[in-house]
């Protein structure tokens, strides 16, 4: 019989799959497939069909995961793919598409660094810098070659490796690129990184997934009758069918046996698994045995030094199990038909076998001269294995300091972990790791944090402080503190200026040190962010004075940076943009001085709405971010920076583009919390109520850890998830959302972002008295007293430079007789101010249209008419769906017939006789383009690619062009639109 079956077998749809997403990465569209099934299901078989099939110009880049327990080398399969990629198109050309990023990959292959460069160069860039170098890497070569990356047994991938591959496929979207990857799903315990990377994969419309069933009977029997070359009868496919439950490997696997009976077949799973491993000779077996111990695949070189055979039996026994369907080689490595089976070998290892077989690989992998970077955390998995725990102790420490140079942090506290575990079994476990056990725990706490593993980093830092001596060795324990303190930030918690203080203490007023102007310059961010500023204030001079005297510009920098930013938010306008000029100066050439700088400077010139440099200021420190390498944490706040002032010129095409591709980088909460704010008020704005809806849902649990330490946060979601409550007629939900930050006995301000939410407010109680005159169902807060809280903290914020605007809207809000905000001078006072310097775009459509909705209140319906005409070429302008939907809605209810002129411009508010006009009269030139492409049956995102607007530009159009033209569905729109042109 065949071992294997030369047709695939009920895997024809996924093979359709794999090929028609090539054809689309060809054409420049990058995409993703993820093959997954149970172990044997036939994902490796599926990959390599399709790969038969891929046209010659193609090159095809595997890699491994490798099986080695929790102790996968980091980046293991990236690093296979990059060796692949250099051995088809030269160093050279790698370098060449890495542009400026190519010294980050010498973490990877130090081969492919540049000549001459910096040494230190590549720490420097950090895991941003490494992830844009290999994304460089694949998009630039793609260019001449489309590229197939095939990624297999993905369960087994280290999480350095997982977050690479989710950030090249989450930014790769042009490039002709298709990611092929395979994961065991069988594999998929509880806690497994997989199970919550694959479905934030499944966001992106550029990921498609197949799940490889079992195969039907019908399929089984179709399977076993191209393997033996006949079908079985009925009584043996049902024996076949029950013992392998239609896995494809188990089938060919059984089959493949000698036997004369079906009954003969072997009845467990073990039992076919070593079915042909047992008919081998005992030489092919020794080298199968010895083969198991190195792991899924392991290099010729690295067998031939740990076995005692000669080369001549090792060509003999690998030949053997060639023949036999249990071994496959390629031009430099052995590898075992299926992990399983080799997972069914080394389970068939004697104790003594184990241990000296794991010594040999541990003494030959520290052997090599000049070795992988990655090959360290395999050394420290085979002497555990080997049970030498002193010589895993070491390995583990080595491999731990590897792994953070090559930015895996997962990897890197996995080993510091395993060296704590060991330490009190290893005899001077002090002197070979050359610190303290109080040290360890520190570094691995650090790496722990950097994993994204904050909650274990504080039992670490924990155990470390307990077993620390404050008086003994005060700046340890200082640094401590400050880490937990960090620690405690990172995961919204409570606690971080208490510990920060507390380090001070520990450290003492006598003696000036870097450390004690490190510890006052992060407790002064930490009480600028939660808008302590006048603490904030205090203690940055005290930090920068100590930066001062120690001589460290760059910490000088940071205090002036900080004591700017605070001075600024008490008012203090001119003294806190002299400070940040200072800190400008100083930062001098120091790349996080400098970027903390940029931050504050840009989000400094949005809030005094001088939004023009905010966007020049932010655009230049995200290049800059991007070329040091930190795009997705110090780069994500800065492009916040540039999309806040873009919407707020009312730049809304450019805006989008800027967030949405800032929010494909994935950056950490931490860094992407004012990115996900700023995209649901602009989601609101557009009118996608019900999408701003669901991303609140989405986004609430883990924005809300920054609520806890961010006062921008804080402020910032409150008023906008009250806003998506209002949009959605739900007065009592909003209030709940403002309730927290609008309770008596309020002890700080935050002008530029109290304002907007004190609007909210006023708009919520304006909301309520044109209601039930109440907050919601057992709410007992007085409306009367919460308008005076208002007005009061207002009077507070009234001399920021953009209060003006904002203090029209608060007191129009509320304004009127019963104070619904239907006093139509206080909404002309509100239009007239939202038109000066410094007030966002948003805001004048929609004191428009409460205008408009004040003058329909009071009977003036020609006034309306011109006023919501006003206020909906100003929305559409900027593609505020939100108010021309509002517009629309108060068109139907009060019935205004729209002026013949369209938008008003000095006519009057008489206005005279309407003329006689046609529907396609109605339409502006822009409406026509549209109507003209709805006509041709294009989509809104085909719509908006022709005409170069944005999607929701196209969706506000379209909404128009119903409405003018009283049809109700894009079918009916496009049959008038005919009718034009027949005309």
């Amino acid at each position: 019989m065949q071992s294997t079956s030369p047709s695939l077998v009920g895997r024809e749809n996924d093979l359709e799959s794999l090929v028609g997403a090539l054809a689309d990465a060809r054409a420049a569209n990058t995409r993703t497939v993820v093959v997954s099934g149970e172990a044997g299901i036939g994902k490796t078989r599926l990959v390599a069909e399709f790969l038969a099939s891929v046209p010659a110009d193609t090159l095809v880049l595997r890699g491994q995961c490798i099986d080695l327990d929790r102790d996968a080398p980091p980046y293991a399969p990236v690093v296979a793919v990059l060796r692949a990629l250099v051995g088809a198109v030269g160093v050279d050309a790698v370098r060449e598409a890495a542009g400026a990023a190519a010294e980050a990959l010498s973490v990877l292959m130090p081969e492919l660094a540049p000549v001459a460069d910096d040494p230190a160069a590549a720490a420097r860039g950090g895991a941003d810098r490494l992830y844009d170098a290999v994304a460089g890497v694949l998009g630039g070569v793609s260019s001449a070659h489309p590229l197939v990356v095939v990624v297999e047994d993905l369960h087994w991938a280290d999480s350095a490796t997982l977050a690479l591959l989710r950030f090249l496929v989450r930014v790769l979207e042009s490039a002709r690129v298709l990611f092929v990857v395979t994961y065991r799903s069988d594999e998929l315990g509880r806690g497994h990184p997989l199970r919550s990377w694959i479905p934030e994969l499944d966001r992106s419309r550029r990921v498609s997934r197949r799940e490889l069933p079992r195969l039907t009977r019908r399929q089984v029997r179709q399977l076993s009758t191209a393997l033996l070359g006949s079908p079985l009868g009925a009584a043996d496919l049902t024996v076949v069918v029950q013992r392998t439950d239609g896995v494809p490997f188990f089938i060919e696997e059984i089959l493949g046996c000698e036997f004369d009976t079906v009954d003969a077949l072997p009845d467990t799973l073990r039992d076919i698994l070593l079915a042909r491993y047992e008919t081998l000779s005992e030489p092919a077996q020794r080298f199968l045995r010895l083969l198991a111990a190195g792991g899924a695949r392991v290099e010729h070189e690295l067998f031939s030094a740990v076995s005692d055979d000669d080369a001549a039996t090792i060509d003999d026994a690998a030949r053997e199990a060639v023949q036999a369907r249990v071994l496959v080689v390629d031009d430099t490595a052995y590898a075992f038909r299926h992990a399983l089976v080799r997972e069914a070998v080394h389970d068939e290892l004697l104790p003594g076998e184990r241990m000296r077989f794991h010594t040999r690989y541990a003494e030959a992998l520290e052997g090599r001269q000049g070795g992988s970077r990655v090959d360290a955390s395999a050394v420290s998995y085979h002497w555990m294995a080997a049970h030498n725990l002193e010589a895993a102790f070491s390995a583990s420490l080595t491999a731990m300091d590897q792994a953070r140079g090559a930015f895996a942090n997962s990897t890197a506290a996995l080993m510091g972990e395993r060296a704590l575990e060991l330490w009190p079994r290893v005899p001077d476990a002090e002197r070979l790791a050359g610190r303290s056990r109080v040290d360890l725990l520190g570094e691995t706490a650090y790496t722990l944090r950097n994993a994204g593993e904050s909650e274990r980093a504080i039992a670490l830092v924990d155990e470390a402080l307990t077993a620390c001596d404050s008086a003994g060795s005060p700046d340890v324990y200082a640094r401590l503190l400050r880490d937990k303190a960090s620690y405690l930030a990172n995961l919204g918690q409570s606690g971080s200026v208490e510990l920060l203080r507390q380090a001070l203490e520990v450290i003492g007023g006598t003696e000036r040190s870097v450390l004690r102007a490190n510890v006052l310059g992060e407790l002064a961010a930490r009480l600028m962010l939660d808008a302590r500023f006048a603490d904030a204030v205090r203690t940055a001079d005290d930090a920068f004075a100590e930066a001062d005297h120690v001589g460290s510009k760059a910490r000088m920098s940071v205090a002036a940076n900080i004591r700017g930013f605070s001075k600024l938010c008490l008012g203090r306008v001119d003294d806190g943009l002299a400070d940040l000029q200072l800190a400008g100066e100083l930062a001098g050439g120091n790349d996080s001085a400098e970027l903390r700088h940029q931050v504050n400077l840009s989000d400094a010139m949005y809030l005094l709405g001088r939004f023009d440099e905010a966007v020049r200021i932010a655009e230049a420190g995200a290049a800059r971010a991007r070329e040091r390498g930190v795009e997705r944490t110090s780069g994500a706040i800065l492009l916040s920076n540039v999309v806040a002032p873009l919407f707020a010129l009312g730049q809304t095409q450019k805006a989008e583009a800027v967030l949405d591709r800032a929010l494909e980088l994935d950056p950490p909460i931490g860094f992407s919390a004012h990115l996900q704010r700023i995209k649901l008020e602009a989601t609101l704005w557009s009118g996608e109520l019900q999408l701003a809806e669901r991303l609140l849902r989405s986004w609430r649990a883990a924005l809300g850890l920054q609520l806890r330490i961010d006062a921008q946060s804080r402020l910032g979601l409150a008023r906008v998830a009250a806003e998506i409550a209002l949009a959605g007629g739900d007065v009592s939900a909003a209030w709940r959302e403002l309730e927290p930050l609008l309770a008596p006995g309020r002890v700080r301000t935050f002008p530029p972002y109290d304002l907007p939410l004190l609007a909210t407010a006023a708009r919520v109680i304006g909301a309520a008295r044109g209601g039930s005159d109440r907050l919601g169902p057992g709410t007992d807060v007085d409306l009367g007293e919460l308008e005076q809280r208002v007005a009061a903290w207002s009077a507070d914020v009234a001399e920021w430079p953009t209060a003006p605007a904002y203090l029209a809207v608060i007191a129009a809000e509320v304004g009127g007789e019963r104070h619904r905000g239907d006093d139509c001078g206080l909404w002309e006072a509100a239009v007239d101010a939202a038109g000066g310097p410094g007030v966002p775009a948003q805001v004048q459509p929609y004191a428009l249209l409460r205008l408009a909705e004040a003058l329909a209140g009071a009977s003036d319906r020609a006034a309306a008419r011109v006023v919501a005409e006003r206020a909906r070429l100003a929305a559409e302008t900027i593609g505020l769906g939100l108010v021309v939907r509002r517009v629309d809605d108060l068109e139907r209810r009060v019935g205004l017939v729209r002026p013949v002129g369209g938008a008003a411009g000095g006519g009057g508010a008489s206005g005279g006789g309407a003329a006689v006009r046609t529907v396609e009269d109605d339409l502006t030139d822009r409406e026509r383009q549209v109507l003209d492409l709805l006509a041709q049956g294009l989509s809104n995102r085909q719509i908006a690619e022709t005409l170069f607007i944005s999607v929701k530009t196209a969706s506000v159009h379209v909404s128009n062009i119903l409405r003018k033209t009283n049809t109700s569905t894009r079918t009916e729109a496009a049959f008038l639109a005919r009718s034009f042109t027949a005309r």
